[in-house]
């Protein structure tokens, strides 16, 4: 039996860490939610179909290539799907899946769960920083 120095030690602890979140599914669906337009895009979503110009519409700040994105990454995880109508011009529609539906109540008990505690956090932010010296 080899013995291990600390510092191997905590790289195997480490690594193992490392495997066990990237397997975990509720780091992975908060990397998914955790994404800065996901969850507005979902919400959107829930009320219907909607082209892609009129998602943009609907959310002035976000980039035409930060929404493409988000919305490939939204359908590559099967929460979106996406229907191409050849007209002139291209008339992209975008639709929650099956599993986007579902999604919709957690994202619904989040947002109402900000709305009703975030004046919370920002006052303990401020309680802390109060407190804490600056590094």
């Amino acid at each position: 039996m080899t013995t291990m120095t600390a510092a191997q030690r905590r790289e195997r602890e480490k690594a193992e860490f490392d495997a066990y979140m990237e397997a975990c599914p509720t780091h992975q669906l908060v990397g998914i939610l955790g994404n800065k337009w996901s969850a507005m895009i979902l919400g959107r979503l829930a009320g219907g179909t909607r082209r892609y110009a009129e998602l943009a519409r609907t959310m002035p700040g976000v980039s035409a290539k930060m929404l493409t994105q988000t919305l490939r990454s939204l359908e590559r995880d099967g929460l979106v799907s996406r229907s191409v109508t050849p007209s002139v011009p291209v008339q992209v529609e975008y639709t929650l899946t099956l599993l986007g539906e579902r999604i919709i109540p957690l994202v619904t008990a989040m947002h109402r769960w900000a709305d009703h505690n975030i004046d919370e956090i920002h006052a303990a932010r401020a309680r802390y920083d109060a407190a804490t010296p600056a590094s």
